[in-house]
């Protein structure tokens, strides 16, 4: 008779497949010309922030956790700045269209990557039973709550919020300067 599965070995194997869709989206979305969708775009912001409310609520119960979470969007904030200033801009027949910078959106996912790859390691090896993994996490108590997460995923959060803002501050400016007969697509 066949020992039942952990629930978290159930839990990464039905995760880890839905993750990489997202990020195969999200990394494709990345390269080449893209029409500003405000709507969209609107809605990622709302969502990123209450993200950022839920994990920073959770940083009150330990302020490390709320540390890494503000250092990680201040970091976020300057790097899609850095992001807006390097990004180019288009006008074509369809509309205002915008080319990211392919090298600050890979890295910010690739760091994200790294971090949650990382993650899913070592959860899975406390899955499998791996006595030095099991040693270091009862070293480390706290290894779903580390502050280097929240830092990375403040990051993320503060570059995509700042990155999404800037692009529709600059779609508002183009379509005030777009002639009256001519149509502004959103």
């Amino acid at each position: 008779m066949a020992a039942p599965m952990n629930p978290q070995l159930i839990g990464m194997l039905v995760s880890v497949p839905l993750m990489a869709w997202g990020i195969y989206r999200r990394v494709r979305s990345s390269f080449g010309r893209q029409p500003i969708r405000s709507n969209r775009m609107i809605v990622r912001i709302v969502i990123l922030s209450v993200l950022v409310v839920g994990f920073g609520l959770n940083g009150l119960y330990n302020p490390a956790l709320l540390e890494g979470l503000l250092a990680g969007l201040g970091l976020g904030a300057m790097v899609g700045y850095v992001g807006l200033r390097l990004t180019r801009f288009e006008t074509t027949a369809e509309g205002d269209r915008y080319i990211p910078n392919t090298w600050i959106g890979a890295a910010v996912t690739a760091l994200l990557l790294g971090r949650v790859a990382y993650r899913f390691v070592v959860a899975g090896s406390l899955a499998v039973g791996d006595a030095a993994t099991t040693a270091a996490a009862q070293q480390h108590p706290q290894i779903g709550n580390s502050p280097l997460t929240l830092l990375v995923l403040g990051l993320t959060f503060g570059y995509y919020i700042c990155y999404y803002a800037g692009l529709l501050v600059h779609h508002r400016r183009w379509k005030a300067t777009v002639p009256a007969g001519a149509v502004a697509l959103d």
